[in-house]
């Protein structure tokens, strides 16, 4: 008796009526939608080291430049979660992407002539990395339990925006002027705004809760899933930001590397971990989110313990830097498929929204941290060593705690037919 209905469960994950063709081509909208974003999002930080030497600023003030749209994107996540449950992705993706259109118009054509403007472009840059609390309950809704870490993984390549920007910033800037990034930018928001607003449609069984936002926001903050999950994408997601806004900086001043190989680097960077995104949603839905994110933390602490040393980059540093765009990638996959399974339908948004604000803070430390630390000792040793130290603790949390949980949980409620 039990042989069948093993067999019966696992039937319908692959079969063509829980994932219908319009669930994928929604998933593909919210992909492109969070890309463009993401673009936006990262337009300053290829900009760092030109703009530290024609602003005269300090490694300090670099590192805050690139970092305040990572922090602002990553609290605004808590009310666009929180209203993306409620509203729906139909209406938040195109709000979300217009309303970037401002800053990136305010950077390009005037704001980037001193630090206080370009930090006040800044903050208001970060509305851009709100789009991932869109996207993730908006992609959760459309498809089954079995599936989601795959599908939310998908759109977590849509994080590859800074990869488009890192190719293409500086290029633009070297081949025409500081505006011509932020102009074409701003079209490209414009274009998803009006294609979102016509094309997007909310799942059809979505859960739309009636409490009001505080109080959704506060049982959200009372499930342990919330904090469990913050504070692994904290390490992963965050590990993976904190590279790609300060990668270019580390490799021009860590190893002499001219700006636009630099920012090439990083696009190889974020290329691999978004590629290692979905894999290790679809991983996670075979083997455990626990078990993924055992090896990608491993992978991590390994390779910051071997860059620590600042080997030369061909091959060792490449190689480390390589294994660790990967675990940081399927980490990142793994929470949210962790989510996916654990979150309930009507808080999906919420949870995503504080998750995700939890790894946007954890990518905002680090190039302060880095940037500190080598004005004060002239190396990145320490910093390095730093993110291996969290990543071990991330390690034995997931271990311990994390694994506790998941038992429990899925012991105690047995999953959706």
């Amino acid at each position: 008796m039990q042989q069948p209905s093993r067999a019966m469960k696992d039937r319908p994950a692959p079969g063509p009526a829980p994932v219908s063709g319009r669930a994928w081509l929604m998933l593909g909208l919210a992909t492109v939608g969070f890309a463009v974003n993401f673009w936006a999002w990262a337009l300053l930080s290829p900009l760092g080291p030109r703009l530290k030497d024609s602003l005269e600023l300090s490694s300090f003030q670099q590192s805050l430049l690139v970092a305040v749209p990572v922090v602002v994107g990553s609290l605004g996540r808590i009310p666009v979660g929180a209203l993306t449950d409620r509203f729906g992705g139909r209406v938040m993706f195109p709000l979300v992407s217009a309303a970037t259109i401002v800053p990136v118009l305010y950077l390009g054509l005037a704001g980037h002539s001193s630090l206080p403007a370009l930090l006040a472009g800044g903050f208001f840059l970060g509305i851009g990395g709100t789009a991932f609390a869109v996207g993730v309950p908006f992609v959760n809704a459309w498809f089954p339990p079995e599936r989601r870490g795959l599908a939310i993984g998908v759109f977590g390549m849509g994080m590859g925006g800074t990869a488009i920007s890192a190719l293409t910033t500086v290029k633009l800037v070297d081949a025409h002027s500081m505006a011509d990034p932020f102009l074409l930018t701003a079209v490209v928001l414009a274009a998803y705004a009006v294609l979102a607003a016509l094309l997007l449609r909310d799942a059809p069984g979505r859960t739309v809760p009636s409490e009001p936002l505080g109080r959704r926001l506060a049982a959200v903050c009372a499930l342990p899933l919330t904090w469990q999950a913050s504070a692994l994408y904290a390490v992963a997601f965050g590990g993976y930001v904190a590279f790609s806004v300060y990668l270019p900086t580390y490799l021009k001043t860590g190893y002499g590397l001219g700006q636009a190989d630099a920012a090439n680097r990083m696009a190889g960077f974020v290329l691999l971990a978004v590629a290692m995104r979905p894999v290790g949603g679809w991983l996670s839905d075979r083997i455990g989110p626990v078990r993924v994110l055992t090896v990608s933390l491993g992978v991590v602490f390994a390779g910051a313990l071997v860059q620590s040393f600042t080997p030369s980059l061909a091959p060792t540093g490449t190689l480390a830097f390589l294994a660790m765009a990967a675990a940081l990638g399927a980490g990142s996959g793994a929470v949210f498929a962790l989510v996916a399974l654990l979150a309930p339908g009507d808080q999906v948004g919420s949870v995503t929204g504080i998750v995700g604000a939890a790894g946007g803070l954890g990518g905002f430390l680090p190039p302060l941290v880095m940037g500190s630390l080598y004005g004060a000792y002239g190396s990145y040793a320490l910093g390095l060593l730093l993110l291996g130290l969290v990543a071990a603790a991330a390690l034995l949390f997931t271990g311990t705690g994390v694994r506790t949980a998941v038992t429990r949980r899925t012991t105690r409620v047995p999953k959706p037919h």
